[in-house]
């Protein structure tokens, strides 16, 4: 069996895959404090030929283990080229950051922007705008549909955007037109992002958690008026390309 971790900001995925390169073990869990203890504990009993770290806590995780690293970008891209080996560009949005990257025709990437300063664009503001709503992220990926009413959040900053947020509750907008604002906000900073690179396939693969979002997926496919695609397990990955990069090394591909 060959092994990816990817250590996010606010969960952690683990992906095993066999010789056949197909997906025999996942599993998510939040990130906390030891979270490489936590790691071994569920490796313990598994058959481990080769395992690779990546995200946040990589070198956690190669401490622990001695094992191999790389970067998010690259398990990314080998990961969502495993599922769709058509796709040019990846966006993906996680807990602290967002990514786009553009890949070349054998899944490796050409170039890439992160936006790693302020959680408005990720996905931490849809967890704190859900939660000052008070509603569950599942209901509030929803609910943007029903909006009759285009609002906008303009700052770059997570703190002030919230304010906006709560500006907009006390004026007593409806929860689905503050739900579209929120995920506008979002949609455009990655929409922004990707239009820095040329997008000559006609569909863009979206992961990480935001890929779940259907209303953020729907906002996306609108702004950069191509067909965006969630990848299957789209939380996982980053620790399918990490896995798929230990299975290469083993096998000397």
């Amino acid at each position: 069996m060959y092994w990816g971790v990817d250590v996010g900001s606010t969960y952690t995925k683990i992906c095993g895959i066999n010789e056949s390169k197909e997906i025999i073990y996942t599993k998510i869990i939040p990130t906390i404090v030891n979270q490489d203890e936590i790691v071994k504990d569920y490796l313990k009993d598994k058959d481990v030929q080769m395992l690779v770290s990546t995200g946040y806590g990589r070198h956690m995780i190669e401490d622990t283990f001695s094992c191999p690293v790389i970067s998010e970008i690259k398990a990314h891209a080998k990961g969502a080229y495993f599922f769709q080996n058509q796709a040019q560009m990846v966006i993906d949005l996680g807990g602290q950051d967002s990514k786009v990257i553009l890949l070349d025709k054998t899944g490796g990437f050409i170039d890439f922007k992160m936006n790693d300063k302020c959680a408005a664009g990720t996905g931490k503001f849809l967890e704190i705008a859900s939660s000052r709503m008070g509603l569950e992220l599942d209901e509030f990926s929803k609910i943007g549909f029903e909006a009759n009413k285009e609002l906008t959040i303009s700052s770059m900053c997570a703190v002030f955007a919230e304010s906006e947020v709560i500006s907009l509750i006390a004026k007593k907008e409806s929860a689905s037109n503050i739900c579209f604002a929120v995920h506008e906000s979002i949609a455009s900073r990655l929409a922004s992002m990707a239009r820095k690179f040329a997008i000559k396939s006609e569909y863009i693969i979206f992961t990480g958690g935001g890929a779940l979002n259907g209303f953020l997926v729907y906002l996306l496919s609108q702004k950069l008026e191509k067909k965006v695609i969630a990848a299957k397990h789209p939380q996982l990955v980053g620790a399918i390309g990490a896995a798929l990069s230990g299975y290469e090394v083993c096998n000397e591909i």
